[in-house]
C-alpha cells in the first residue's frame, strides 16, 4: 500500500504540477482550470479539496497578496472592509457622498484620522448589502 500511495502521489504531481515543490504561474492557471472543471463535474472529488488548498497556499505566497494582507491588517477592521470594497468595485473616495460625505472625510477615515460612525456603517451596509457587523 505504501509504495502504491507514493507512486500515485508522484503521478498526481506529474498531472497537476502545482501540487509539487516549485509551482509556476502556468501551473497555477492550470490548477484553477482543474478546480473549475471539478466544481462543475465532480464536486465531491477529494482532488477538489487538495488542489483548492494548494491554490490558496500559492496565492498566499504571492508578494502582492502578502503586501495587501499586511496593509489590511494594519487598518481598523471597518476601514479594511471599506478599502476592500473600494478596490473590488473600482470606487474612489468621491463615490461615497451619500454614505459618508465628501472626499476629505473619506480620506481621513481611510487614513485612520477619523472613524466610521454608526450612520456611515448603516448606509454602507445597505449600499453593499452586507452585514453592518463587518465594519465593527
Amino acid at each position: 500500500m505504501i509504495s502504491d500511495a507514493i507512486k500515485a502521489t508522484e503521478e498526481l504531481v506529474n498531472a497537476v504540477p502545482l501540487l509539487g515543490q516549485h509551482a509556476s504561474e502556468k501551473d497555477y492557471r492550470e490548477a484553477l482550470e482543474l478546480v473549475e472543471y471539478l466544481l462543475m463535474n465532480h464536486p465531491h472529488s477529494p482532488l477538489l479539496d487538495i488542489v483548492s488548498n494548494k491554490i490558496r497556499e500559492y496565492e498566499n505566497s504571492l508578494p502582492e497578496v502578502v503586501a495587501f494582507r499586511a496593509e489590511m491588517e494594519a487598518l481598523p477592521s471597518g476601514v479594511a472592509v471599506l478599502a476592500t470594497l473600494m478596490e473590488q468595485y473600482g470606487l474612489k473616495q468621491t463615490d461615497f457622498q451619500d454614505e459618508i460625505g465628501g472626499k476629505s472625510l473619506v480620506s481621513r477615515i481611510l487614513s485612520g484620522q477619523r472613524q466610521l460612525t454608526v450612520d456611515h456603517i448603516d448606509k454602507l451596509a445597505k449600499r453593499f448589502e452586507i452585514s453592518p457587523a463587518l465594519f465593527i
